[in-house]
């Protein structure tokens, strides 16, 4: 290659190098999620805000151990390090419907540096009610509506309120030995649904839910002058019973309420949409192959429900942005 020729590419190749690199260096930001399935929501939360002078850098709590969990995050060293280098985004879990009352309580609710999700936990935001047609959709590709997921959402949720309302009241007397999150999530579980009669699910939940509520007004009977307080707090806060859902225990209500839900919408959906090609096609290699392009083309819902970001509709998501606006403002990271 003659020399002339060969030191205009090796200039071409600086220059283009040099286009790469930055003009000025970014402050990188730490921070600390979690578990693993933290780090791809937080990474998608976190990069709208990212800027040519700072950025994120998602991960776990500890490079020196398989230590993982929102204790984890916040109990060990690194809480004593957040600050402009090195920020905590957890799971809000109960820790903000305690409104400080205990020592991690007011970690999550006063520490700046301290992101929390506002609803239970990310699973909670996967499962966002007006999201999941569209979440059937992208797994099944058939945008049939068989049953109005919202509606049905909203009517769960507030058929769960009250009990919902019992739950925080037992967590703020200290008495979650008796009545915990686990019990709450239990009885409002279900496993499966008639997708043809929906309502048959819902009043299974009405019957568990009053039989407790029940069983608790007349275990707590000093309840009777507190609840109402606490439920008015509670909807100040911005928690109304159609969404109470969201600050529910995330794993079951993605595993024994959102699955058994959509789970057979999509099963029916996908049937449909085989016999439709069947149909259009007799038995023909065209048909087979159609099938298997229609196969190949789908998805778990399980995988769509984490892909989802319909969520970032979601009224707890819009405050969780003012965080994190607040947090990189002036006298912020960005200071």
């Amino acid at each position: 290659m003659p020399k002339r020729l060969q030191d205009n590419l090796n200039s071409q190749y600086i220059a283009s190098a040099n286009r790469l690199m930055p003009k000025k260096a970014r402050r990188r930001v730490v921070a600390y999620v979690e578990s693993y399935d933290d780090i791809y929501f937080w990474r998608n939360v976190l990069q709208e805000f990212e800027t040519e002078s700072l950025y994120f850098e998602v991960m776990l709590p500890s490079r020196t151990s398989l230590g993982r969990g929102k204790k984890m995050v916040l109990m060990n060293q690194l809480g004593k390090g957040l600050g402009e280098y090195m920020i905590a985004c957890v799971d809000a879990d109960y820790d903000w419907l305690m409104q400080g009352c205990t020592e991690v309580s007011r970690m999550v609710c006063e520490n700046p540096y301290i992101l929390h999700t506002y609803v239970y936990a990310i699973e909670n935001y996967q499962c966002y009610a007006p999201a999941l047609h569209t979440v059937c959709v992208m797994s099944t590709l058939n945008d049939r509506q068989v049953i109005d997921l919202e509606a049905f959402m909203k009517e769960f949720s507030s058929l769960i309120w009250p009990l919902f309302v019992w739950s925080v009241w037992c967590y703020r007397h200290e008495k979650q030995q008796i009545f915990g999150i686990m019990e709450f999530s239990d009885t409002v579980a279900f496993r499966d649904i008639n997708v043809h009669h929906p309502e048959y699910t819902l009043d299974y939940v009405r019957n568990r839910v009053n039989h407790k509520i029940n069983w608790l007004q007349h275990t707590f009977p000093q309840g009777r002058s507190s609840y109402a307080p606490l439920r008015q707090e509670l909807l100040d806060m911005g928690i109304t019973p159609e969404t109470c859902y969201l600050y529910m225990r995330g794993h079951t209500l993605l595993e024994n309420v959102t699955m058994p839900l959509i789970g057979p919408i999509c099963t029916l959906l996908r049937k449909e949409r085989e016999h439709e090609i069947t149909r259009l096609g007799g038995h023909s290699q065209h048909t087979q192959n159609e099938l298997a392009c229609y196969e190949h083309s789908q998805c778990a819902v399980d995988v769509m429900l984490r892909k989802s970001d319909g969520f970032k509709n979601s009224p707890p998501y819009q405050w969780l942005r003012e965080d994190i606006m607040r947090l990189i403002g002036e006298d912020g990271l960005q200071k």
